[in-house]
């Protein structure tokens, strides 16, 4: 099979993360208000690198693992955010997270990125449906995910960074042709 990257997404393009990234990914990663109601925590330059290396030769959506893939401009591919896309081991359902630099936001670049990411899923895998989870308070995330057509699914209440957390449940299902 080859490789599905690299994907155009309307102004950006989804590829795959490599070492020179390193700047660009610590950059935005290292940005506390990105990280805020994220589930990473800031690493140093060298398990970033390893990190980023080890994902630009990562087979995608393995059933189990996460792979993290990356949103660059079209013109020079300088990385702007990155996507993780995670198949559940039983393979009916994915989870999908990104992160978009700051200065990238609010001109719908995160919006084709996602909708392009679940499209990939849904074209790689026999998964049934896409899930994003996201705090409650993560007003920009919420309205995103519903941008592309994601419906909150359920709520739950979970401990995140030693806190009770409201998180939003958003999905939406493979079309089956009728």
């Amino acid at each position: 099979m080859t490789d599905p990257l690299p994907r155009i997404a309307g102004d950006v393009v989804l590829r795959r993360l490599a070492a020179s990234d390193l700047p660009a990914f610590q950059a935005y990663r290292s940005d506390p208000l990105l990280g805020k109601y994220q589930d990473w925590t800031v690493k140093t330059d060298a398990e970033t690198e390893a990190f980023l290396i080890r994902m630009s030769a990562v087979k995608l959506l393995q059933p189990g693992e996460w792979s993290q893939i990356g949103i660059a401009n079209l013109d020079g591919l300088g990385l702007i955010g990155d996507i993780g896309l995670f198949l559940r081991s039983e393979g009916h359902d994915a989870e999908i997270g990104f992160t978009l630099r700051r200065e990238s936001q609010g001109r719908g670049i995160g919006t084709a990125a996602v909708r392009e990411a679940i499209g990939l899923v849904f074209e790689q895998t026999n998964g049934d449906r896409v899930l994003g989870i996201v705090d409650a308070r993560n007003l920009a995330s919420i309205r995103l995910l519903q941008r592309v057509g994601m419906h909150m699914a359920e709520s739950r209440t979970v401990m995140f960074r030693d806190e009770p957390c409201l998180e939003h449940i958003f999905a939406i299902s493979r079309q089956r042709d009728a």
